[in-house]
């Protein structure tokens, strides 16, 4: 059986140097960037943030906010148990 050597990847939140298959990927407009843990990754995010459009990422916010409720209360309708009394 031979191995393949991983590929070693650098983190551009904090420069640590991590192996492929580990840390978080963040794929946006067709580009890729992987972080080598979740807080280096909400970090680029929450920075990210400030260079966007204000009125588009307002927008964003709404719509992604709307779909986090919409899964909620499916899933609570889905956990609520329903009587029916005849």
């Amino acid at each position: 059986m031979v191995k393949v050597a991983a590929r070693k990847l650098r983190c551009p939140v904090c420069g640590r140097v991590f192996y492929e298959g580990q840390g978080v990927k963040l794929s946006v407009g067709g580009r890729e960037a992987v972080f080598h843990s979740k807080s280096c990754a909400i970090k680029f995010v929450r920075t990210m943030l400030l260079y966007l459009d204000q009125k588009a990422a307002g927008q964003a916010f709404v719509t992604a906010l709307k779909e986090f409720e919409e899964k909620l209360r499916e899933l609570e309708e889905a956990r609520s148990k329903k009587i029916v009394e005849e």
